[in-house]
């Protein structure tokens, strides 16, 4: 819970962790009344905190991960699972769906590539690999409109999380008919665009019982997870960077303005209506920390710091290509697979670590030097997420490798609070989302001294690239 100041209420709150179904053939998915319930699950310790305290808030606001579809059918009830945006078995649909429709083009539309991380790869693929289901679906929501049909007995569906489906004309406001005409889908299927970003109130009758403070108050639509992130770190202008890595990992810019340029190789999404989020997603982020600590058996996370804390960048002669879930930005190859290159019998696995962080960080220089030609050298750049904040050797690492002082957020969970600020904006209790600031905590600058050899580091990754993936 967040007070009107912005800040995170101490003594509410609720977390259970889930996890997603995978497959070799690339499958990321979960089962939408089993997310649904726990999302209620989590919400119901949530409600007993605050009828302890007597409290009733305001609004309810939500943020969910963007990129998200399944099919539901006219009763309402799910027909596929949600599917992820790692979900990768869409790849092949991706380039056949490039042979009906000029990619540069629709991503000069979009802000999205014909990727398997997006909606309309995956519903070409459902239609070709599983029509049974793709037939029986009579809409296709993302998780957060499926949570409101759930609740409310009708979806709802923000500008923010259709902005993130590949379906949508950014600087229209509307979806592109192109993308749609390229797909076996119609308009009548997807959230009506006149009810777009309307709060539900009226939970329906069992919800309204068993959560009486959080009925007949505005809830929000579901907006995108990384839009939050933005707001939530007071990244809301497009000269302050949001520089995120959790599990995945990206790198972000809002703008406010009638419409924009998307360059090449960035994606660009919206916090509303008003706002545009613009920047680049590593699919290999915390993920990487997490696979190499698994996998090499590495001690416990306060020894890792110290060993992390005396090593020199480019000592141990490793080139890494960090793609273990494939690729987003910024060359969007769902079919790129992670490489390590220099490995000798004197290498350790702490060395294996240091290069492997040092090789996502030069994965963010990628995106950096895309988004600063149409945005500008920010003023600064704002980290978030535990992947990152869990280690200051790897903050370091970030800002030796941008060449830029990188700040830490210290809110502690950025997402939610960039939600709440939304929410506060739309009843009026703050005039402008950027208005109350984030904590932050010391600055980490650049060491000028590790410049060339991040550099010549950034050079190898790239010649690793195209010696796998382009000649």
């Amino acid at each position: 819970m967040f007070g009107i100041d912005g800040r995170e209420i101490a003594g509410f709150g609720s977390r259970i962790p889930y996890w997603v179904s995978t497959t070799e053939a690339g499958g990321w998915e979960i089962g939408a009344a089993e997310l649904t319930q726990i999302v209620v699950q989590a919400l119901d310790p949530l409600c007993a905190q605050m009828r302890m305290q007597k409290m009733r808030p305001a609004a309810v606001a939500i943020d969910t991960f963007w990129h998200s579809i399944l099919g539901v059918a006219a009763d309402g009830k799910a027909v596929t699972p949600v599917l992820h945006p790692f979900d990768s078995r869409s790849a092949a649909a991706a380039k056949k769906l490039a042979l009906r429709i000029d990619n540069a083009r629709q991503h000069s539309r979009t802000g999205c590539v014909l990727h398997s991380s997006y909606p309309p790869a995956k519903l070409l693929w459902l239609s070709e690999m599983q029509p049974k289901a793709f037939h029986a679906a009579k809409g296709w929501l993302s998780f957060g409109e499926y949570l409101f049909l759930h609740l409310f007995g009708a979806a709802a569906c923000s500008t923010s999380m259709i902005s993130g489906s590949g379906l949508w004309n950014q600087n229209a406001n509307d979806y592109d008919h192109e993308m749609l005409d390229a797909l076996p889908i119609k308009i009548e299927q997807l959230a009506r665009i006149d009810e777009m970003d309307r709060p539900q109130t009226k939970l329906s009758n069992d919800f309204a019982q068993r959560w009486p403070e959080l009925d007949g108050i505005p809830w929000f639509p579901a907006l995108g997870d990384g839009a939050c992130d933005n707001v939530g770190s007071g990244c809301t202008e497009c000269d302050r960077f949001a520089l995120m890595v959790g599990t995945s990992g990206a790198l972000r810019a809002c703008a406010q303005a009638q419409s924009i340029e998307i360059p090449p190789g960035l994606f660009c999404y919206r916090v509303d209506r008003k706002r545009f989020v613009l920047g680049g997603a590593l699919s290999n982020g915390g993920e990487v920390f997490a696979w190499m600590r698994r996998t090499l058996q590495l001690p416990d996370a306060d020894e890792i710091e110290r060993q992390l804390a005396v090593l020199q960048p480019g000592k141990h002669g490793l080139t890494i290509l960090p793609l273990f879930a494939g690729e987003r930005s910024t060359g969007w190859r769902a079919d790129a697979r992670a490489a390590i290159t220099g490995l000798s019998v004197s290498t350790t696995p702490i060395e294996i670590l240091h290069a492997a962080l040092e090789s996502v960080a030069l994965r963010f220089r990628n995106v950096y030097e895309l988004m600063t030609p149409s945005l500008g050298v920010p003023k600064e750049v704002i980290a978030s997420g535990g992947g990152l904040l869990h280690s200051p050797s790897w903050t370091r690492m970030m800002a030796d490798t941008l060449c830029h002082t990188v700040i830490p957020c210290l809110e502690p969970d950025a997402t939610s609070r960039g939600a709440a600020l939304v929410a506060f904006e739309r009843i009026g209790a703050i005039r402008d989302i950027g208005e109350l600031s984030a904590q932050l905590g010391d600055e980490v600058r650049p060491d000028e001294a590790k410049k060339e050899i991040y550099v010549a580091a950034l050079e190898n990754q790239r010649r690793l690239y195209r010696k796998l993936f382009e000649e």
